[in-house]
């Protein structure tokens, strides 16, 4: 049996993973007698706890919300993760970058020295990519907001604006968030279409009260992977065009985001580049920084457009 201060830290943590405990499951996960689970419970309702009693064949236990936030308990590997976590969010949630500073402080001020020298040697600046100054702000509510549904397994309905502006009501089986190039997306089963669909969460409004518990359906992390679209492709930009480039394949699509263009390697030192961009005289320009020699296959408005950067460089 594990020891007492250290049971209840387990205890607590497992009430914080999953909505409903039974009492046998807690028993066997702590490996002490329902007893001692009851024991347990009622140190952690004295610690400020709101520790609920649920009904059923066999009882069990809620950790539901309080009105005040009691004293947290973290092991090392947590409260590790939490200060990195803390210093590393670049989420693009509205709102909450200050917040995170100070509660960043507040765990560092009572870290362990051992421990706040860990996290000390973490020092991260985060630098606004490039798109990020159009995408919109996300409301940390609505993120909560679908976490919790994802978590409790409880439908949800949200109002939700398409890329064209279309705007429709949708009832969903939530199952999970995930965060792509500076967005959070929400994957959930769509009771509609009956199929798996992903929303960009910055563009749902969630609609209040949520819905009846369900059984999550299986999905692997396969197929979560293959829900996200990609990101937009050479044909979506306004100006495409074709180069040869006189370098290895790989020193050049380091360069080149998926989103920009295509690198094919023709030989150890030669390859070909689609790319796009706003202009074909911003694909010139782009192109021009790998500062190597380049041939232009097509289209002849890039060609053009070499002629005109050559011109004025001249």
């Amino acid at each position: 049996m594990a020891h007492p201060s250290g049971r209840i830290l387990t205890l607590l943590s497992l009430l914080q993973t999953r909505r409903d405990w039974s009492g046998d499951e807690l028993s066997g996960r702590l490996d002490v007698s329902p007893r001692t689970v009851r024991r347990d419970v009622d140190r952690l309702r004295e610690l400020g706890y709101p520790v609920q009693t649920t009904r059923g064949p066999a009882g069990g236990y809620r950790l539901s919300p309080g009105a005040d936030l009691p004293p947290l308990l973290f092991d090392d590997e947590q409260a590790v993760a939490i200060a990195v976590a803390l210093q590393t969010a670049t989420t693009g949630v509205s709102g909450v970058q200050d917040a995170a500073l100070r509660a960043l402080a507040t765990i560092r001020q009572v870290l362990p020295s051992r421990l706040r020298h860990r996290v000390d040697a973490l020092q991260v600046t985060a630098v606004p990519t490039r798109g990020s100054l159009d995408r919109s702000a996300l409301d940390p509510e609505v993120l909560l907001q679908v976490g919790v549904c994802c978590r409790d397994h409880q439908q949800l309905r949200f109002d939700y604006v398409a890329r064209d502006g279309t705007a429709s009501l949708r009832r969903t089986e939530p199952h999970r968030l995930l965060s792509r190039g500076g967005r959070w997306y929400a994957v959930v089963w769509d009771l509609d279409r009956a199929d798996w669909r992903t929303f960009r969460v910055d563009r749902m409004t969630p609609r209040i009260p949520v819905g009846p518990r369900f059984s999550p359906r299986p999905l692997s992390e396969t197929q979560v992977a293959g829900l996200l679209q990609p990101a937009p492709g050479v044909a979506a930009w306004p100006a495409r065009g074709t180069v040869l480039m006189h370098a290895p394949a790989e020193a050049i699509a380091r360069w080149v985001r998926e989103d920009q263009g295509v690198v094919t390697a023709l030989d150890e030192s030669t390859c070909r580049v689609e790319m796009g961009a706003w202009s074909y005289g911003a694909i010139i320009a782009y192109l021009l920084l790998f500062e190597v020699d380049l041939e232009v296959l097509d289209p002849p408005e890039l060609r053009e457009a070499a002629q005109q950067v050559a011109g004025r460089l001249r």
